[in-house]
């Protein structure tokens, strides 16, 4: 498993623009966050920890999960993101959601909590084993811990006979790599079990079709990305001028025989 490449920067930023792309990607993977969650067990009136809660969509996922009666605690280190993920907690009515600004691998938390989980959170850390090991210490016996995390190698086989989509994903995936593991999802069995969970049932989810929100995902994240791309050097005349991206993606994609595909996400659960 690799686990040294991975740094402390979040690649994408911390932009306004960052922040309302996470959004927007939000609803659309909020469906296949739901039906992992769901199936891992969290539900009404568990006390649910969420590690690298960015601007809050998780938790309120899970608060909407757990009720009233529930309680979520949302780990997040970047002070701005908290900040916009209270305010948009407390538009949304939800009053059993609390946000603490800690590293993930330093929870303090004297009661135990029912369940752990974390989305698109472990793919950034140095050692996710490690961080697994350190939150399974707050889980209580038999509690849950359900991760959701992409992979990118079916994406960009698919995406071969797409030769502009192609190259937009390689360039987005060659470019997160270089600061996090875009294949987490793969490797989410072996790193439940080598911090020393049992087994986990692990789920993959592709998304796939000629729906605009597709194109528009793929030009929003490359646009997040472009600073990096270009430190990075990376070959962004690969795909031509971005602000007419989306419409050759589209009309590339509407004109195929094929059809596009999103991220792949896997979910993994175990009980304690």
């Amino acid at each position: 498993m690799t686990t040294n490449r991975r740094s402390a920067d979040y690649p994408l930023g911390h932009t306004d623009a960052e922040h309302e792309r996470l959004i927007r990607q939000a609803k659309q993977v909020a469906p296949i966050t739901e039906r992992f969650f769901r199936e891992s067990g969290i539900g009404p009136g568990q006390r649910v920890l969420d590690l690298g809660s960015g601007v809050g969509d998780v938790a309120m996922l899970v608060a909407g999960l757990v009720g009233p009666s529930g309680e979520v605690v949302a780990v997040e280190r970047d002070q701005n993101s908290i900040a916009k993920a209270r305010a948009r907690v407390t538009e949304a009515g939800f009053h059993n959601v609390i946000f603490n600004e800690s590293n993930v691998n330093e929870i303090l938390d004297e009661k135990p909590f029912d369940a752990a989980v974390g989305r698109f959170i472990l793919m950034y850390l140095p050692d996710p084993v490690a961080t697994l090991r350190s939150i399974s210490q707050v889980v209580r016996p038999g509690g849950i811990i359900v991760f959701q995390e992409p992979t990118w190698v079916p994406v960009i086989a698919h995406l071969q006979a797409l030769p502009l989509w192609f190259a937009t994903a390689s360039l987005i995936d060659k470019t997160m790599r270089v600061s996090a593991n875009h294949d987490m999802g793969a490797e989410l069995y072996d790193t439940f079990v080598e911090a020393g969970l049992p087994a986990p049932t692990v789920r993959m989810e592709l998304p796939m079709g000629k729906e605009p929100y597709l194109a528009q995902w793929y030009h929003n994240t490359l646009s997040s990305l472009l600073p990096q791309v270009e430190r990075l050097h990376m070959p962004i005349e690969s795909v031509g001028p971005l602000d007419t991206l989306v419409e050759r993606l589209q009309n590339e994609v509407a004109n195929s025989k094929t059809v596009a595909c999103w991220f792949a996400s896997v979910g993994a659960w175990c009980r304690k």
